[in-house]
């Protein structure tokens, strides 16, 4: 299971003390025309130290990124098109999809709502979203987060940031590959 390590954009970086953010991606064996994409964001410090949203009623919502949420980004190899996935630790999540960079945004169709979990392990905590994706394509990541602390510090984590600020649409942050 590759492990990807998120930076914070350096205009936008966390209070201290600092801590790590990493992604674990596992896609699972097909099933049909469908596999899963199993995320799971970690970070490396205690949950109390974030806003950690609460929702009565999990679903579908837009504007997660407001506060801490965590980001997948989905472009099969060689296209412009790519889709946006959102997860927050309320259990809410959204999906977008692209035609190109922040070009012809649409509610994306859901087969089926992902799967999303927290844990807290005192030390650090994580969320893990699992998503159906097709079974026959190779994908190109952009893995992201907005982390929220209690403070009012907003850091802007991804794979890579471009210049200027942060924007986890950029083509540069799409830098993890999933083969089929």
């Amino acid at each position: 299971m590759p492990s990807f390590d998120l930076i914070p954009h350096p205009a936008s970086p966390p209070a201290a003390p600092t801590f790590k953010l990493w992604v674990n991606v596992d896609r699972s064996a097909a099933f049909g025309r469908d596999a899963t994409l199993n995320l799971f964001f970690c970070v490396g410090a205690a949950a109390s130290r974030f806003v950690i949203s609460q929702s009565a009623t999990a679903g579908r919502r837009d504007e997660l990124w407001r506060t801490t949420c965590f980001e997948a980004f989905l472009r099969e190899e060689g296209q412009q098109a790519y889709a946006e996935w959102n997860f927050a630790p309320s259990l809410d999540w959204a999906a977008y999809a692209f035609n190109a960079p922040r070009t012809g945004m649409a509610e994306a169709e859901v087969d089926a709502d992902p799967y999303i979990r927290v844990e807290n392990n005192l030390t650090w905590w994580g969320l893990g979203a699992t998503i159906a994706i097709p079974a026959d394509a190779s994908f190109e990541l952009g893995l992201s987060a907005v982390i929220e602390e209690n403070d009012g510090t907003k850091s802007y984590w991804a794979l890579a940031h471009p210049d200027g600020p942060p924007d986890f649409h950029d083509p540069t942050c799409f830098l993890a590959r999933l083969p089929e």
